[in-house]
This record gives structure tokens, C-alpha cells and sequence, in this order.
């Protein structure tokens, strides 16, 4: 450990060692803490039935400038993403996530569409991903890092696509996040977990909303309504 590292914990037990008795917590309430999950507050605009908590879904994405297509179900995604890259005057290529989702997708119907996968080295100008969950309350998506979701393709094409589905989408970020440990399990966790909430943006130039400038600077949803 280096010496200024080694400083700066040494800081950090005095600070707990100064703290009073009845502030510190033992081993058991920490852990009773961390498997309790506790909730923050939770607007009331996410008590909804689900259709009508997908609905808000779309319109909080759409408030933050992201673009949704919702679709009958999946086997209409490469012809909903042939078309969005036409109307975007996009090339017809794109970098996919290999989740098995997508790869399972009838691409074969699309065959002028140019699909590479694996991870993005910056070059490509589209990106597919497949979200886990994602937050009616503020319109945003989840996306958990692994192998067959590289986080790459979050932020390095300057588009970014993301599918999913209808069923995934709950109410609020402690929600997601019970979505995440019913699938990996209790303890479990990814490199890395991202929340996108519409393209990149700043307002740092001249308080000007500036889109893309930390990373893709159009999102762009596949929101398929059947399982």
C-alpha cells in the first residue's frame, strides 16, 4: 500500500474511532442493513396498473430525448432497426451486444443490415444492447455489464440502441435493482451496472444543452410489448 494511501485510511479509523458508541453499528446490524434493501421515497406517478406504467415509461424517455418504438414482439426488431437507421440516415451496419436475445433474432430477413459483435473499439457509429430492467419514474434503462452485454457499447457509438421489453419495466430504481438480484442472486453483483437516461448531454458550453457530449448523442428503444 502506498504511503499516501496509507494515510488516507489511517484518517478514515480515527474519524470511526471518534465516533460515539451508540452511532457505530456491529457486524450484525450492517449486515441486517445491507439484506434489508431499504426504500427511498416513492412518487406516487408510479402507482400504476402495468400498462399504464409502460406509458410513463415512454413518456419520461421521450421528455429526455430518447426515441421509443414500441413493437408487437420481437421478431420485429430487425426490421424496426432497418428502418430507424434509414430515417436516421445511419449506415446499415451496427455493433450488437452477443446476448442470446439478440443473437436468437431472425436477422437473416435483413439481409443488407451489417452486424458485428463483441465489444466497440470507438469505431462503430451504432450500437445494440439488451437492457434487465428499467425505471418508469425517470424513463430509464438499465444495462448490467458481462459477457454478453460489453459496457463498451453504452458509451463509444455515437448511437445507441437498446432493446426491451414491455414486462422489464418497473417502477423505480429499487425495483431495477431487485430485478438484478433475482437473476445474478443475493451478493452477486456485475463489473459494472449503467443507467441510461436519454442521450449524453451537457450545458456546461454556454448553459446550451449540448447532446453527445460524454457518449451516444441519440438513444433510440426497441420497447417490444410481447414476452
Amino acid at each position: 500500500m502506498s504511503e499516501a494511501r496509507s494515510r488516507i485510511f489511517g484518517r478514515v479509523r480515527a474519524a470511526l474511532d471518534e465516533a460515539a458508541p451508540e452511532e457505530r453499528e456491529d457486524d450484525a446490524q450492517l449486515d441486517a442493513r445491507i439484506a434489508a434493501h431499504e426504500r427511498g421515497i416513492r412518487p406516487e406517478r408510479v402507482d400504476l396498473d402495468p400498462p399504464a406504467l409502460v406509458d410513463l415509461f415512454v413518456d419520461q424517455a421521450t421528455k429526455v430525448n430518447a426515441t421509443v418504438d414500441r413493437l408487437a414482439d420481437a421478431s420485429a426488431i430487425p426490421d424496426a432497426l432497418a428502418r430507424y437507421l434509414a430515417s436516421e440516415n445511419l449506415p446499415a451496419a451496427f455493433r450488437m451486444a452477443p446476448h442470446p436475445d439478440l443473437e436468437a433474432l431472425p436477422w437473416a430477413e435483413r439481409p443488407a443490415l451489417e452486424i458485428k459483435t463483441g465489444s466497440s473499439d470507438g469505431a462503430d457509429v451504432v450500437g445494440l444492447s439488451r437492457a434487465l430492467s428499467a425505471a418508469a419514474e425517470t424513463g430509464s434503462v438499465m444495462l448490467c455489464s458481462g459477457p454478453d452485454s460489453p459496457v463498451t457499447l453504452n458509451f463509444l457509438p455515437e448511437t445507441h440502441v437498446i432493446v426491451l421489453r414491455a414486462d422489464e419495466v418497473g417502477g423505480t430504481y429499487e425495483e431495477c435493482w431487485d430485478v438484478l438480484r433475482a437473476k445474478l442472486g443475493v451478493g452477486a453483483m456485475p463489473r459494472a451496472v449503467t443507467f441510461v437516461t436519454g442521450p449524453s448531454r451537457t450545458g456546461d458550453i454556454e448553459q446550451t444543452i449540448y447532446l453527445g457530449a460524454h457518449g451516444p448523442r441519440r438513444l433510440h428503444i426497441l420497447l417490444v410489448d410481447a414476452a
